[in-house]
């Protein structure tokens, strides 16, 4: 067989292929090789066992040095996108209030709204490259950005479009998920059925129209909307032929989980009160359970998502920043797999299986976060000994490259 088209030849690794079987779910192979031909890696598996033609082939040959190879970090719920900054609520939530009584005072959500709809499309691009950057160091090779501070056409739109331009200033892979029905804008005070009805006449459909939207979220909750209101939005989505995924029970039960896998939800996220009724759901719809756990420290919440329950029922959890202004300023990946581990008692593994795999099935992407033939070459290499230390230690960057779609980002 012949192997012309090869491109790079990756040596002398430590593989975690995240594709194992129970007893090893991170697929180790030592003294490994990959290759990468046009993107895509087209060979996986032991050193010894790569075939002389595709050495002889290789446009470029890389000694990873014994290194640790993963696939690249997806961050699958990000809301990177915005104008201004919320220190000054961090500061009043260390004086005692709570999360749900800032929104009701006016901040919150809504306090980044109006920056947001006061920033231009290229400010709200530059605001956000430094927060990509910072996810990029920690080893994120797909990212996914959120609108929901505009809450009007224009400004949702304009946040999209600002996503949207994202890989052309920087080595990431963007996806986009519109989440108009995030609060209710102040301009629809206490009229939340008539906000539903622009997100689902026009907000929704004209982001659509645009190619801005890859998912459709929502916020099921008590400061937000109810099931009966999102159930609208996700009835839109449908008929627009674009998947859902679902902020819920992070401050109450609701049952939107409940709804949200009656949709065939990709994920539903937070889930911090989540009953067994609504674990049960996701079991069996194959939604994922997206676990935030800068939200939870932000907030110096109480109530834990119910990860034993997920391990017990099937249901896969994928590991996110969360990275927003208010409730969890965090952008590193790193920092997110260990406040799961610490905070929410994930083994490291099931961390790094929660970047990588299960991040890219709450996306919808099943060409990623796996290290075999025919996936995307997104991949992260790291300068540590053991594979537990990338959720072990905060504050260090031990990435030594990354690669998106084959090609080298120092």
């Amino acid at each position: 067989m012949k192997y012309a088209n090869t491109d790079i030849v990756i040596t002398n690794a430590r593989l975690a292929t995240m594709d194992g079987p129970k007893d090893d779910p991170l697929g180790i192979i030592e003294n490994a090789a990959l290759v990468i031909s046009d993107g895509e890696i087209s060979w996986v598996g032991l050193q010894d066992d790569l075939p002389t033609d595709i050495i002889n082939s290789a446009k470029k040959s890389i000694d990873a040095g014994n290194a640790w190879i993963t696939p690249g970090l997806v961050d699958c719920h990000t809301h990177v996108i915005h104008g201004g900054n919320r220190a000054a609520e961090f500061a009043m939530r260390l004086e005692g209030a709570s999360y749900s009584e800032i929104a009701r005072a006016g901040g919150g959500i809504v306090s980044t709204v109006t920056a947001t709809r006061a920033a231009s499309k290229d400010a709200l691009l530059e605001q956000a490259l430094p927060r990509i950057d910072a996810l990029m160091a920690s080893g994120v090779t797909t990212l996914e950005i959120k609108s929901g501070y505009g809450l009007d056409c224009e400004t949702e739109w304009r946040m999209l479009r600002a996503a949207r331009q994202v890989s052309n200033h920087r080595k990431v892979d963007v996806k986009t998920s519109f989440l108009g029905a995030h609060a209710l804008p102040v301009d629809f005070k206490d009229n939340a059925d008539a906000y539903i009805d622009l997100v689902c006449s026009e907000m929704l459909p004209g982001a659509h129209e645009e190619g801005l939207v890859d998912a459709v979220d929502a916020f099921c909750e008590g400061i937000a909307f109810n099931v009966d209101q999102v159930r609208r939005v996700f009835e839109c989505a449908r008929d627009l032929g674009i998947p859902v995924k679902l902020h819920a029970e992070q401050l109450s039960d609701l049952k939107g989980a409940v709804l949200a896998a009656g949709f065939g939800a990709l994920s539903v996220d937070h889930l911090e009160y989540i009953a067994q009724d609504g674990v049960d759901a996701m079991a069996k719809s194959g939604s994922v359970a997206v676990i935030l756990p800068g939200a939870f420290y932000y907030l110096n919440e109480s109530q834990k998502p119910p990860i034993d329950a997920f391990r017990k029922a099937g249901v896969p959890m994928a590991v996110a920043t969360d990275a927003n202004p208010g409730s969890s300023p965090v952008y590193s990946m790193l920092t997110a797999m260990n406040m799961a581990c610490v905070l929410f008692s994930m083994t490291p593994s099931e961390a790094l299986m929660g970047a990588t795999r299960h991040g890219a099935k709450a996306l919808g992407l099943d060409d990623r976060g796996v290290l075999g033939s025919g996936m995307r070459a997104d991949l992260a290499c790291w300068d540590v000994d053991d594979l537990g230390d990338l959720a072990y230690a905060l504050g260090l960057t031990p990435l030594k490259w990354s690669m998106i779609n084959g090609e080298i980002r120092s």
